[in-house]
């Protein structure tokens, strides 16, 4: 029986950058093979000289390649005392606490029907302008570096909203997901590949966030400019910084790079019309 979509939920199709699925499932199907050839490696050790089979060196090989094989169950180890550590040492949002904030990350996720609502964080970033999603069992939550909330929080509450909204656009994408960082666990490891992967899931996040604060591209002139500048930078200008922004030594630098470039982002959030149409809608919308 189909499912009803929640009114006012927008499609996953038209916030998800078009590349990210497909090369999620070509690195699923690489992570499937990687885990079979430890398994099979383990078993029958195909590269070790037959006299040393069954020494100790095979089977410190042995023991070694299974080894590998606990990443998994590490994973969980550290999904759970990750957050356990979270709410241990930052500052936890409740209508109580900054009740602003956390009606908006409520209104969020009705907004892009998340099944829970995400508990949000405040925490000491020591400096970094810093912002994560993550899960553990039964829970989801986004943390807030300090230096992010107070630059955005009184003088742009939009950037802050973009950046809200980012992060909870990992999780209605399932990127913090148990089974999503399972099924990548190995193939995400291998230079290259794992950083493309994690930059096609940024730039679906950042249209998350520009779908959910149209107002909010100083979010990501923060990142670029650093504390204090955000709101004396010329954006405009900083978008053709970004649409300049091409050749063969740019490629190359963004390659290893997890997250990519913070002028390209805010350029693509522009050429695809997420802040052009929607700032219309908005100016719209005060004039009315």
């Amino acid at each position: 029986m189909a499912t009803k979509k929640r009114p006012g939920v927008a499609p996953r199709s038209r916030l998800r950058h078009p590349a990210e699925l497909p090369f999620f499932t070509f690195m699923v199907i690489l992570n499937v093979i990687i885990v079979v050839a430890i398994v099979r490696a383990a078993v029958v050790l195909p590269y070790l000289p037959e006299k040393l089979h069954d020494t100790g060196w095979a089977t410190a090989v042995r023991t070694a390649l299974i080894g590998l094989l606990l990443f998994i169950p590490g994973l969980i180890v550290v999904r759970e005392t990750q957050r356990a550590s979270v709410r241990g040492t930052a500052v936890l949002l409740s209508p109580r606490q900054y009740a602003d904030l956390y009606q908006t990350a409520d209104d969020f996720a009705k907004r892009l029907g998340l099944r829970r609502r995400p508990q949000i964080y405040l925490a000491n970033g020591n400096g970094t302008l810093n912002a994560f999603a993550a899960q553990a069992t039964g829970h989801d939550y986004v943390v807030l570096a300090n230096e992010l909330f107070v630059n955005l929080h009184k003088s742009n509450r939009d950037g802050l909203r973009f950046i809200l909204g980012h992060e909870l656009g990992h999780i209605r994408l399932h990127h913090v997901s148990l089974w999503y960082q399972i099924a990548v666990a190995y193939s995400q490891m291998i230079p290259l590949l794992g950083p493309l992967l994690s930059r096609l899931r940024e730039y679906s996040c950042d249209r998350h966030g520009a779908h959910l604060s149209p107002l909010g591209a100083t979010g990501l002139v923060l990142l670029a400019s650093g504390r204090h500048t955000e709101d004396v930078v010329d954006v405009d200008e900083l978008v053709r910084q970004g649409r300049a922004l091409t050749g063969f030594w740019v490629t190359l630098s963004q390659l290893p790079r997890s997250h990519p470039f913070t002028v390209r982002r805010l350029e693509r959030l522009y050429r695809i019309g997420l802040f052009h149409a929607r700032l219309r809608e908005a100016g719209s919308q005060r004039a009315g």
